[in-house]
């Protein structure tokens, strides 16, 4: 009964400031910036974002047809390197660079799987002079991935000192690291940068 105006009063200023934040896109790296909306505020703007027709069957079938089609934006954004329509996890000049950064170069992790299937056809040979080469060439490519990615991380972070002194870095020298672990033919978002070029 008491303060129930100025509560009102304060949900309704709250749901302003979000709204009016919400329509900002944020750099995913960068800190909000604003309180969490209260949970009242929150669930009647996802109301009113989702208008109900009534019809359940309705409303379901026109949110799967959303999902769908913004699937579809991300995965030709993946394809083609959109920045608008990629996951948040891909978004930012920050990432942009790394991903550059670890395309322009050759790195002895994205030749993993390929070694692998090599050293287990290798180790299933009936020959303990095979299998010990194939132990001694697992032993070696995993010893040339670790010094590799320990050499990227060092020249990466001092990149990214070096490019983007006031941004954001969080996360971005392991999302690199994780780049180099597959084949430069499947990555997502697709290289945008050849080989040897500069990013």
């Amino acid at each position: 009964m008491f303060g129930s105006r100025s509560s009102k009063e304060e949900k309704a200023a709250a749901t302003d400031k979000v709204s009016a934040d919400l329509s900002q896109p944020r750099d995913p790296q960068a800190p909000k910036g604003r309180p969490t909306p209260k949970r009242a505020v929150a669930q009647s703007q996802r109301r009113a974002v989702v208008a109900s027709t009534g019809n359940r069957k309705e409303d379901a079938k026109r949110a799967r047809e959303r999902r769908r089609v913004e699937m579809a934006k991300q995965r030709e954004a993946l394809a083609n390197g959109d920045e608008r329509y990629l996951p948040a996890r891909d978004k930012g000049p920050v990432r942009r660079y790394v991903r550059d950064f670890v395309d322009s170069r050759f790195s002895v992790a994205e030749m993993f799987l390929p070694l692998a299937v090599v050293i287990l056809v290798l180790s299933m040979v009936r020959q303990p002079a095979v299998q010990n080469i194939a132990l001694l060439l697992w032993l070696g490519v995993i010893v040339l991935i670790v010094l590799d990615s320990i050499g990227l991380i060092f020249r990466l972070r001092k990149a990214l000192n070096e490019r983007f002194p006031n941004e954001p870095r969080r996360g971005a020298v392991a999302y690199g690291v994780m780049r180099t672990l597959q084949m430069r033919r499947l990555r997502l978002p697709k290289p945008q940068v050849k080989r040897g070029e500069r990013p």
